[in-house]
């Protein structure tokens, strides 16, 4: 005696060995043996050759239409045996029987079980949604292979093209197009953005990197929508003195500028001029609403993303041979340096010119100054400046303090080559600049707190940098308060301080108040953004660094130990590890051999050549 019974979700057939009322002994065709519960037997056979059966069982169950089984067996709940007979014209054979049972349970979306044995058909309309659902997945089955075929053979989808940032930065993991892409990953073994690449989607390495940066930062685009340009403010009254400003070449939005006034009895007045978009652009306007989004200017070498509209900037930077408005902060400063009086102005400045860095520090540096031989039309102004900036640096830093210069370096990208000038940083030029600006956000930081008046501060305590709408010490600076409101054409928060100021000067209630969820909204967003510009800002410089050594074909390259397995190289900003390097103290300068750049993941192999002897690091450009 044979059974055909369900064990686990499956049809299986053996012999009886022995039968104990609720469970039967049985033997398998293939000899193993198992007990089965009396109530699993759909039903019992005579008959040998048990794995030839199921062969039988099997090729029945596949030449049945399942299509047809359901027009046949109606809405109600029914048994196999009734359907069986039904469909065979007669009582069924037992592989007839187990044919049935077998295409029933093997077409769930036609059939519903409802027991032992025991079926119902499906509604039409599951049974249209079912059979959808099965054609839609063998047709996406279908095209993720073409696609998968495609990518095997280094061809890029035409469905790939509208999605390919999405597949780039934030794949979508349940599209066909990164199911596909995942597959021929995983076959090539290659990362995705290689196989696009060697698909030929990139057009470039720079733009892989500046494309992830759009994509989160900047969804729809860097242009500016259609907005009014807002009116330069020209019913101020005009200052009886003549500005300059000191940026680096490619400023275009030009914050700041300064002029000196001799007084009787040597006594200076030393004007700190600000430009006032705030004028301009009120809380809540459509260029405002704009700065918002974007807080801040975005620099990358070769390029920026300006917070502002060029009508804006045009209508406020600080252009040379122009009358523009401003807000200034005088220093009334005695012969001794020391300051005996301040005042803030809302007014029209005349710039005369706006001088240029490397220009201006060919005269004027520490040489020249030395050496009483500074040769420039500005040197009446400067000279006192740079006294000025001296003194400014002593009160803060102490007598004993010397400024530590420091190398920065500058990116010039043109026709997709890049040269990388190194300037040193605390110049004569520099340090008039950072102490100038030092004083005036220092300043406003202060008057904004005496006044009661809402602010956002820039506050260091404990090493750690903030922003906070509470004043308090900034312990790097060495000030009491400090309220950055020099910036307002490249920073929102800048431009949110001037309002304020504004509204003081002018004897106003101003925009915002304590605790106003405007003013703190913009403070919390613009210090997560701003830092993450300046990430971004950070790896385009590393990946121009990357570019300069393949377009000089740099083979090898001098470093200085940072660390264990890190180095600075001399001549780059550009810091990378060394696997092969030996236990050496950090200072020491060393050899190393370079392999190719990778541009995509902005590395480059470094190996150990030798140590050298300490050297001056020199300054220069490179590139």
């Amino acid at each position: 005696m044979n059974v055909f019974y369900e064990d686990e979700g499956s049809f299986k057939v053996g012999t009886v060995l022995a039968d104990h009322d609720t469970s039967l002994q049985v033997e398998a065709p293939h000899g193993k043996r198992a007990k089965v519960k009396s109530s699993s037997v759909l039903f019992r056979f005579d008959g040998t050759g048990l794995a030839q059966f199921m062969d039988e069982v099997r090729k029945l169950a596949e030449g049945i239409d399942a299509d047809f089984l359901w027009q046949c067996c109606g809405q109600n709940e029914f048994s196999f045996e009734t359907l069986a007979r039904e469909y065979f014209g007669r009582a069924p054979a037992p592989v007839e029987s187990a044919g049935l049972l077998f295409k029933l349970h093997g077409a769930p979306m036609y059939f519903y079980k409802k027991g032992k044995g025991r079926y119902k058909a499906a509604p039409a309309e599951a049974l249209k949604a079912a059979l959808a659902s099965v054609e839609r997945k063998r047709l996406e089955a279908e095209k993720r292979a073409q696609y998968v075929a495609e990518l095997a053979n280094s061809r890029l989808p035409e469905d790939f093209k509208p999605v390919l940032n999405q597949l780039l930065y934030r794949p979508d993991k349940a599209s066909a197009q990164w199911k596909a892409l995942d597959a021929a990953c995983t076959s090539l073994k290659l990362a995705p953005v290689r196989l696009l690449e060697k698909c030929g989607a990139l057009a470039s390495s720079h733009d892989y990197h500046l494309n992830r940066f759009l994509f989160e930062f900047f969804p729809r685009g860097t242009a500016f929508p259609d907005m009014p340009a807002p009116e330069a403010a020209h019913d101020l009254p005009l200052a009886e003195v003549e500005a300059f400003s000191i940026d680096d070449v490619t400023t275009t939005e030009i914050d700041d500028a300064f002029s000196v006034t001799k007084l009787p009895g040597g006594a200076l007045r030393i004007g700190i001029h600000i430009a006032a978009p705030a004028l301009g652009i009120a809380p809540g306007s459509a260029i405002d609403a704009v700065a918002r989004e974007r807080l801040s200017t975005v620099y990358f070498p070769g390029g920026k993303i300006t917070m502002l509209p060029d009508a804006a900037i045009e209508a406020y930077t600080l252009s040379e041979r122009r009358q523009c408005p401003a807000l200034s902060h005088y220093l009334e400063v005695a012969p001794d340096g020391t300051v005996a009086g301040r005042t803030t102005r809302l007014e029209r400045i005349s710039v005369a010119e706006n001088l240029r860095h490397f220009a201006l520090e060919e005269a004027f540096n520490e040489e020249t100054i030395a050496a009483g031989r500074v040769e420039h039309r500005y040197e009446e102004a400067l000279g006192p400046l740079w006294r000025f900036a001296r003194a400014l640096e002593r009160a803060r830093r102490g007598e004993a303090a010397e400024y530590q210069p420091h190398a920065e370096y500058s990116f010039y990208v043109e026709n997709d080559r890049v040269r990388i000038i190194r300037r040193r940083r605390g110049t004569p030029v520099d340090r008039i600049v950072s102490e100038l600006m030092i004083q005036v956000n220092s300043a406003w930081g202060r008057e904004l707190a005496a006044g009661g008046v809402a602010a956002i501060y820039r506050v260091q305590d404990g090493g750690k940098v903030r922003m906070s709408t509470v004043p308090a010490g900034h312990e790097g600076l060495g000030v009491e308060s400090y309220a950055w409101s020099s910036s307002p054409l490249r920073r929102y928060v800048d431009l949110v301080n001037q309002r304020q100021l504004i509204a003081r000067v002018r004897g106003e209630m101003p925009p915002y108040r304590a605790n106003d969820e405007r003013l703190l909204a913009a403070m919390r967003d613009f210090e997560s953004t701003h830092d993450a510009y300046g990430e971004f800002q950070r790896q385009m410089e590393r990946y121009w660094c990357l570019r300069w050594l393949r377009q000089e074909n740099a083979a090898t390259a001098t470093a200085t130990v940072v660390r264990e397995s890190l180095v600075r190289f001399d001549e780059l900003p550009l810091v990378a590890r060394v696997p092969s390097l030996p236990a050496l103290a950090p200072g020491t300068r060393v050899e190393l051999a370079l392999a190719d750049p990778d541009l995509l993941e902005l590395t480059v192999h470094c190996e150990f050549r030798r140590q050298l002897a300490p050297e001056a690091a020199r300054a220069g450009e490179t590139g």
